[in-house]
Order: structure tokens, then C-alpha cells, then sequence
């Protein structure tokens, strides 16, 4: 089996899973391009603690985090089955690596692995682990979680991180509110949007991991960076000289840019 890519996506709202969008056609589509894992790693960037921290249940219930959205999403189910070997070895890794992690158990599904793991792998017959995101630390910090979880890839696990690339929801509820789901993307989200994209594709770290004081309009687009923060879990989980592809790009709500990137 060849390396598996490690993605980033951007889940989007909970009901992105509902309705016929250009982001809900690339997750539905995306899994017949690559070899199928034989498991894998969500990093969701609605799994936040103060240190890393896996998820060993072998079968996780659902969480519904959210509120506010249609009866129907309070139905879904997602039964993939836990995989407590993999949250066994990510650990171990993130150990070697000195990121002190913690084995939990006893957490479901959040909506940002269920909602793109259901239009992925709809059959939810893959093994899957979680691991969480640090809001309350750097890019560069989740840049070395991805590192030391690049070995992973060689063992036929696709990491998937789980954000968003842009996430002003103050903004994004604005239009939500008036029903303007295909509103104009504003001058300050494609201003940050043209510098991440091509630094992304050139693998240029040094820039990337600093994008808070150097991308324009950093915090506008990322009031916290959260959901951002998986991304960098998968730029450091493809190697040395990561490289970014955009495989997918488009917005919803004027300031939700849902774009997916592999890196390899």
C-alpha cells in the first residue's frame, strides 16, 4: 500500500450534510480518488483540550454540538467502529515526541468528524480514532503533532483534520440570518484566502505556522484559530517537505470558505 495523503477539510455547518452544495458534492466524492484506509485518524477541531488527547472507545456514541439547526440532523447516526489499537499508537507516538498526550474514553463523534466521515465513507465500516486540537496553543504546536504522527500514513491510516479555512461565524450568522447562502465572499476573506493557498502549495512552513501575524486579515477570518488548527496537523503529517493540493474550493454564507487541501 502506498502512503496514504493526510487531509484537511472544512466541515461547514451541521447541515451541510443536508442539502445539494458544491462542498457537500466533494466530500460525497473525494474517497474513489485515493486507496481506502484501512483506518482513520480525525482531528476535529470540535475536540478541544489543554493537551493532546486520543479517543480509545471502541464505539463511540454521537455528540450533537450544536443547536439551532433541523430535527433531522438529532437523528443521524454515524456507527463506525472505535479503533483503540490506532488510539494506542498515536499515543505512543505523540509520547516519543515529548507532547505528553492522554488516552480518553467515554466521547462520542463531534459534528467535525461525523459530518464529513458520513459523506466520505457513508458506510461506516472504517475504523475510526480521534484525536483533539490545543486552542490554546500555537500553529507550530500542531505542526509537531502532525510530525510525529506521519508514520501513520505508511500504515494505511488516513488523517483527516476537520475545520474550517475561514471561520467568522459573527459574519457568516449575518447572512445565515437573511438566507444568503451564496452572498459575496468579502475583499478581507479572499485577501487571506490568495496568501494561504500558495504558501500552502509550496510547503512554505516558516510562513504558515506564523500566519497569525503575517496573513492579512489573520484574526478577521479567525477570531480563534481552532478550526484552522487541524490543518496543520496535516501539513505535518506529510513529511519533510510537505506540499499542499487545494482539492476543492468554495464558500457559503460569504465568510465560510470551505476549501480541502491533501498534502503529500
Amino acid at each position: 500500500m502506498a502512503a496514504m495523503p493526510s487531509l484537511f477539510v472544512s466541515h461547514g455547518a451541521p447541515n451541510l450534510i443536508l442539502y445539494d452544495t458544491p462542498a457537500r458534492q466533494f466530500l460525497a466524492d473525494y474517497a474513489e480518488s485515493i486507496e481506502r484506509p484501512t483506518a482513520i485518524l480525525s482531528v476535529s477541531a470540535h475536540f478541544e483540550t489543554d493537551r493532546p488527547a486520543v479517543v480509545a472507545d471502541p464505539a463511540p456514541d454521537m455528540i450533537y454540538d450544536f443547536g439551532g439547526f433541523e430535527d433531522e440532523l438529532y437523528t443521524l447516526t454515524y456507527p463506525a467502529p472505535g479503533d483503540p489499537a490506532l488510539a494506542e499508537r498515536v499515543a505512543a507516538l505523540l509520547s516519543d515526541a515529548d507532547l505528553a498526550p492522554a488516552i480518553v474514553r467515554k466521547r462520542g463523534y463531534d459534528h467535525g468528524t461525523w459530518v464529513p466521515l458520513m459523506l466520505l465513507y457513508p458506510g461506516a465500516d472504517i475504523p475510526v480514532a480521534q484525536l483533539s486540537v490545543q486552542p490554546g496553543a500555537s500553529a507550530a504546536h500542531h505542526y509537531r503533532l502532525g510530525e510525529a504522527l506521519a508514520p501513520l500514513r505508511d500504515e494505511g491510516v488516513l488523517i483527516v483534520g476537520s475545520g474550517s479555512f475561514t471561520h467568522n461565524l459573527h459574519e457568516a450568522f449575518q447572512n445565515l440570518r437573511r438566507g444568503a447562502v451564496d452572498a459575496e465572499r468579502p475583499d478581507w476573506v479572499s485577501a487571506f484566502v490568495d496568501w494561504m493557498v500558495p504558501r500552502i502549495e509550496a510547503g512554505a512552513v516558516d510562513d504558515l505556522v506564523a500566519y497569525r501575524t503575517k496573513a492579512p486579515f489573520a484574526v478577521e477570518n479567525h477570531p480563534t484559530d481552532e478550526h484552522l488548527m487541524p490543518l496543520y496537523v496535516a501539513l505535518g503529517a506529510a513529511g519533510a517537505r510537505p506540499k499542499g493540493h487545494r482539492i476543492h474550493e468554495s464558500h457559503q454564507f460569504g465568510a465560510l470558505e470551505l476549501d480541502a487541501f491533501a498534502f503529500d
